[in-house]
């Protein structure tokens, strides 16, 4: 979750920000700090690149978990929650990696590592996400790949 606070800070936005606030405010920061603004100065286009890097890293980010990002991929989503085994995991710093054997990969956000103990300890490590993880934490798509066989 410290995450997407840092990055809506970044862009100084809150959580209702919808995708055209996202976009008009990204844009505008991009206008002022981006790299082309710079060419002659050195010192001046070292740093403009790091925060237009830091800045397009943050509004993909947010963009990803938008709710009207997360609305348009919702059939998909539910179809590899319902239908694909999971086949792999990994938690770090509250953040739960799924990965699922018809190559997508979605991060939770704010998953304590209790839950996460739980998760690991369930009969059903699959049945528990879909009633305690899905449903509950913020999530993201990472990767879509060709189905594994």
């Amino acid at each position: 979750m410290k995450k997407i606070t840092d990055y809506r800070n970044l862009l100084q936005v809150d959580k209702s920000a919808d995708l055209s606030t996202l976009k008009t405010v990204y844009r505008q920061i991009m206008k002022e700090c981006h790299p082309d603004k710079f060419v002659n100065d050195e010192p001046g286009l070292i740093a403009a690149e790091a925060k237009s890097k830091e800045m397009i890293e943050a509004y993909h980010f947010l963009v990803s978990i938008c709710p009207e990002t997360l609305d348009k991929q919702r059939p998909v989503y539910k179809n590899t929650i319902d239908t694909s085994v999971i086949l792999d995991f990994d938690w770090k710093a509250q953040v739960m990696t799924i990965t699922f054997l018809d190559g997508s990969q979605y991060e939770y956000f704010g998953v304590p590592r209790n839950e996460y103990v739980k998760f690991i300890n369930a009969d059903s490590p699959a049945r528990f996400a879909k009633r305690h993880i899905y449903p509950k934490y913020t999530y993201r798509n990472v990767l879509k790949t060709t189905a594994a066989v």
